[in-house]
């Protein structure tokens, strides 16, 4: 077997950049001790998603640069202990920030920044500068080079942000997330994973923090196996609300032989069908004045 280790780092954070720095550098050291080819943050770590509740330009003035010396610590780090590190910020942008993951390999390298496609208009992340694409990478690990993307919390709830991400290749998609995980956006992780033939990890904050309740969880969207009756259930991990470090074995050769027998995926799309996806026009009952398109 070629198991690949995910680390689901379900942490609180400080209340500070500095905190938050040193505390998520910690986690990361405990991931590797554990045994992760992989460790993921939560939505924005760098200001522990700390938006509610408080004026737009209180918050947004948290917004540090994706090159600067909070995200290049987790790179450097990335290289010391051989470990791809995806760490999250508040991303300062020309004119409004943007929630973004930035992803390092094994050697330190920065193989993605993704900004967050869906941000949540209808809330405070009105504020925010959406990203503008969907990002797969080869990410060099121990288990050899796997094809990994991510969406960000909100993006889940589109079937298109999966469905791109399969297009592009993706074998993992990294989710990190900051709300509640509850059996509804729990069973989207679960459809995406199956209807795809992908692996998804969801990283979220633990029960004690606001609006959140751990649930962090990996599907590995595999549903049938030889000599097993009917399918079976693609959760490989699925963490109560506690604070803590998760950790989930992929078996990439078991996915990767999946990939290759099964129905789903691009096995027999019909994308000639599909026009109207790409229509632009939206009308009632769907209607929001908020919408920025």
């Amino acid at each position: 077997m070629n198991i690949l280790n995910i680390a689901l780092l379900q942490i609180a954070p400080c209340g500070s950049l500095e905190k938050n720095l040193e505390k998520g550098m910690d986690a990361c050291r405990r991931a590797k001790e554990a045994g992760a080819d992989i460790a993921l943050f939560p939505e924005t770590w760098s200001n522990g998603y700390n938006i509610y509740n408080r004026p737009a330009d209180e918050w947004t003035a948290e917004a540090i640069p994706s090159d600067g010396d909070f995200v290049n610590a987790f790179g450097r780090l990335a290289q010391e202990l051989e470990m791809s590190i995806g760490i999250t910020l508040l991303e300062k942008w020309s004119g409004a920030p943007r929630n973004t993951l930035v992803l390092f390999d094994r050697f330190g390298n920065r193989k993605m920044i993704y900004a967050k496609v869906h941000t949540c208009d209808f809330g405070d992340e009105r504020f925010l500068t959406p990203g503008d694409d969907f990002f797969v990478t080869d990410l060099d690990t121990a288990c050899g080079k796997i094809k990994v993307g991510a969406m960000i919390c909100y993006d889940r709830e589109f079937p298109e942000s999966a469905r791109i991400l399969m297009l592009k290749g993706a074998e993992l998609i990294l989710v990190p997330n900051a709300c509640p995980m509850e059996i509804n956006r729990l069973s989207q992780l679960r459809g995406r994973a199956y209807e795809n033939m992908t692996a998804i990890a969801t990283c979220n904050y633990p029960d004690t923090v606001p609006d959140c309740n751990g649930g962090s969880s990996v599907f590995d969207g595999v549903a049938y196996l030889p000599g097993l009756p009917g399918s079976r259930d693609t959760c490989i991990l699925q963490a109560d609300g506690s604070e803590g470090i998760f950790l989930a074995k992929l078996d990439l050769d078991q996915l990767r032989n999946y990939r290759q027998e099964e129905v789903h995926g691009n096995a027999y799309r019909r994308p000639k069908k599909y026009g109207i996806l790409t229509e632009c026009r939206i009308e009632e009952p769907f209607v929001r004045e908020d919408y920025r398109g």
